[in-house]
């Protein structure tokens, strides 16, 4: 019989707040080791936590986009458990009141059909400290800087049966709190990580014993981690075994999961409300004034792409993946009054300077205004595309606009008919043998001769034309 995998996520975004949750010290990624945490974060005798309100105004922000209840009242628990990095021996949490509960969200599968993934709940919490291993001599350093920041849980049903489901909605998330604007996504940095529950079950049975495996943050080592666990699960049943409920790593470099330690049940941490923390009660106004910032949604921004533009889906998939550039694109569109030329500008040429050089769209050297003077350039037949992408590095480089670059060295496009039929006439005229070959039946020579002609002109001969002329000289 056939093996069922069965997944569910635990994902924590870390809020873009500028605070803490329970506390004013700064949240800035990268500061001298145990300068960001005041008295409130490490718990100190006579200290009381007082909520952040963004952090409850993004959390009600996410709850919206997918489409999911919010909870009029929210009650913050004290969740207990002994570890070095945590410097209140507990951490506040949420667990029987969260925030969010009872969303959703729809991702596309490989043979083009949609599923549902079943969201339980989203609830705050802060995070714990960081353990370093690294350059202690067998010994664990504790940075605080982290204790007290802002993080959402959202929780999965497990609904998901594949790695590549878990990453299709991993990856639809993460488009959807960067368009929120609640977390700002850096999985390097750990804004974005994510707990994979798997376990295996034959087929109609009842869920089997699961496995989590901690701290993933890409979506490559999502996908392999939990490949390599259901495979472990599988031989572990088919020999006799049983599978543990345990929490587990992954190890990259061997790309295998190793056993961390027994996972708890709830009743382990025993939970209780913090009498620290009046409960949180959430208006409908308080819900309408969150409702009415939200931005136009990827997936309703993507449709709207594919029918105001006529851009296939993977364009406007593509060009919806991040909320900046889709702002971008929609200007270049507008601006040049050609939605693909734009697409194709934007997808290329645009997005691999930017991973080259490792920006954002929002520090793009070539503006969305600059980009459309050159797009002009190519559509009133002054540049080619091949030199429009010589003048868009200069751009990139800094020499200045589209028509200076051009003007300066020189790169306006041949579109004089006579001056190419002369450029022509002379490739012609130097490659008989070929001109024979040619009109002998050999026709992949054409491109043979518009190689020449290309390059006889410097790039700069219209393509269109050369080819009309090039075709009609030697077919004659």
């Amino acid at each position: 019989m056939e093996w069922e995998t069965v997944i569910g996520l635990e994902v924590h975004a870390q809020l873009s707040t500028n605070s803490k949750i329970f506390s004013g010290s700064s949240i800035a990624y990268g500061a001298e080791p145990n300068t960001q945490a005041n008295l409130v974060d490490l718990g100190m005798p006579g200290v009381l936590p007082v909520l952040n309100k963004k952090a409850v105004e993004m959390a009600i922000r996410l709850g919206l986009a997918i489409d999911a209840q919010i909870a009029p009242k929210s009650i913050f628990a004290r969740k207990n458990y002994f570890y070095p990095d945590l410097p209140k021996g507990y951490q506040i949490s949420q667990y029987e009141l969260p925030v969010v509960a009872n969303g959703h969200l729809d991702i596309e599968l490989e043979d083009g059909g949609a599923k549902r993934i079943g969201i339980t709940r989203a609830h705050l919490e802060e995070d714990a400290g960081k353990s370093l291993h690294e350059d202690f001599h067998g010994k664990t350093g504790i940075d605080l800087n982290r204790a007290g920041t802002p993080l959402l849980e959202i929780v999965s049903e497990p609904d998901m049966r594949s790695a590549k489901e878990a990453v299709a909605y991993l990856k639809k998330l993460h488009v959807l709190v960067r368009y929120l604007g609640v977390c700002d996504g850096n999985m390097q940095e750990g804004s974005f990580r994510c707990d994979a529950n798997v376990s295996v079950r034959r087929p109609g049975q009842p869920f089997g014993t699961r496995a989590e495996i901690k701290n993933l943050n890409s979506f490559k080592f999502i996908e392999r981690a939990i490949n390599y666990e259901v495979g472990r699960q599988i031989d572990l049943l088919e020999s006799g075994g049983k599978v543990v409920q345990e929490t587990r790593l992954y190890d990259p470099d061997r790309d295998e999961t190793r056993s961390m330690r027994g996972k708890e049940d709830a009743n382990d941490y025993r939970y209780f409300p913090d009498p620290d923390l009046l409960p949180v009660a959430i208006t409908a106004e308080d819900i309408a004034a969150v409702r009415a910032t939200l931005p136009e949604l990827p997936h309703v921004r993507m449709q709207r792409f594919m029918d105001a533009f006529g851009l296939s889906h993977y364009d406007a998939e593509l060009l919806t993946q991040n909320r900046e550039v889709a702002g971008y694109f929609e200007a270049v569109a507008s601006g040049c009054n050609d939605a693909k030329l734009a697409a194709n500008w934007v997808i290329g040429e645009v997005s691999k300077a930017l991973a080259d050089n490792g920006l954002e769209i929002a520090a793009s050297p070539v503006s969305s205004d600059a980009l459309v003077e050159l797009l002009k350039r190519i559509q009133d037949n002054t540049l080619s595309n091949k030199i429009a992408r010589d003048v868009f590095a200069a751009m990139w480089d800094g020499e200045g606009s589209a028509d200076e670059v051009i003007g300066r060295k020189g790169l306006k496009q041949i579109t004089d008919t006579s001056a190419i039929e002369a450029v022509i006439d002379e490739i012609i005229a130097n490659n008989p043998k070929q001109v024979e070959e040619y009109r002998s039946g050999k026709d992949k020579l054409f491109g043979f001769f518009v190689g020449q002609a290309m390059k006889a002109s410097k790039g700069k001969a219209n393509p269109a034309a050369l080819n009309d002329i090039l075709k009609k000289k030697l077919e004659g």
